[in-house]
């Protein structure tokens, strides 16, 4: 199979990083630094992320707004032109088929944001265009990350938490928003192709650290956020990753909302939870969890968390299981010890 390549792939290449094939696409894990420094960056200051293997689709004309909110979780009466919104696309028997990230850029207008391998079914479902290979998408993450954009645009700067607005940089139009994947602030920033290496490098001089798909998993990670085909995906509903707050009830019918009324009245049989490891031992995805030597659950993402040193997990439980529980994991054969806490890991 022929690996699609981002617009930055050069960028890449030029800057020492180790590519992967993520989702059909080829993207960089890390750069010359390693994914602790660009995990410390993100952190500490400022890291630049190249996500263009994310999906968009956009969505726009007479009925847009009732197509998205009579397929999607979420309720767009919540939110107005010019917000983000964070939404699931469920299959009849509940679970996530996919999570998205909704962008209201005008009257009729959105651009719908699936995972990378997901987008021909988000168009199937929704309709739209794939505009995808027209638009690159960096994600400025960090404590320092406003102030960094601040030095190529200050208007992108000024677009607040889980806002979109269109922002003029040097004549080009740049969709800017207000999101992102790190537990840290941030904004991502759609700009077309032809245009895309050169906001990457002044981003780059104006002090933000290259980092790849490695530091992003251990940073989501820390932050407690779900990955699709991790802690969603078939077989996984809302109600059993946390996130009912995804799933507006009220607002009326949506695939998956006769199998979710079900479980919310019955009560989910599993529900995800946070796991703090007493070592610095790293948990890794579909390793069994035990509670006083039984197996109740398995770890779906588990890592050494660079923040704190320790190994951490999530992890689907019974719903008895709860932030206290004394478990163990077991990793390649040997127990290691742990406790069940609240997320975020890191805040």
């Amino acid at each position: 199979m022929t690996l699609r390549r981002s617009p930055l792939h050069d960028r890449h290449v030029a800057a020492d990083a180790k590519l992967v094939d993520f989702g059909g696409w080829e993207m960089p894990v890390a750069y010359g630094t390693g994914t602790l420094a660009e995990h410390a960056a993100c952190r500490e200051s400022v890291a630049l992320f190249d996500v263009s293997h994310l999906g968009t689709v956009s969505v726009r004309g007479p009925g847009a707004r009732e197509r998205l909110q009579a397929t999607l979780t979420n309720d767009l009466a919540k939110i107005s032109i010019g917000r983000a919104q964070y939404t699931h696309l469920l299959a009849d028997d509940g679970s996530v088929l996919d999570d998205l990230i909704v962008w209201w850029t005008g009257d009729d207008e959105f651009s719908v944001m699936p995972n990378a391998s997901n987008t021909d079914r988000v168009v199937a479902a929704l309709g739209g265009d794939d505009v995808t290979a027209t638009r690159a998408v960096l994600a400025v993450q960090g404590p320092d990350a406003r102030s960094s954009v601040a030095k190529v645009s200050p208007a992108a700067a000024e677009v607040g938490r889980f806002r979109v607005a269109s922002v003029d940089i040097d004549g080009v139009a740049v969709t800017v928003a207000g999101t992102g994947y790190t537990g840290e602030d941030g904004l991502e920033m759609a700009i077309p192709v032809d245009a895309a290496g050169e906001l990457w490098d002044r981003l780059v001089g104006a002090g933000a650290v290259p980092a790849g798909l490695g530091a992003r998993d251990t940073l989501r990670l820390e932050a407690g956020l779900p990955l699709h085909g991790h802690e969603l995906g078939a077989g996984i509903t809302p109600l059993q990753a946390g996130l009912s707050w995804v799933v507006a009830f009220d607002k009326g019918d949506f695939p998956g909302r006769a199998a979710l009324v079900a479980e919310r009245d019955a009560g989910p049989a599993r529900h995800l939870v946070g796991i703090r490891m007493d070592g610095r031992r790293p948990p890794r995805h579909d390793n069994p969890v035990l509670v006083d030597g039984q197996i109740v659950g398995v770890v779906t993402s588990g890592n050494q968390s660079p923040t704190l040193g320790v190994g951490i997990a999530l992890a689907f439980v019974p719903p008895g299981v709860v932030s206290g529980a004394a478990v163990a994991v077991d990793i390649r054969g040997r127990l290691e010890l742990g406790t069940v806490v609240d997320t975020p890991f890191v805040s």
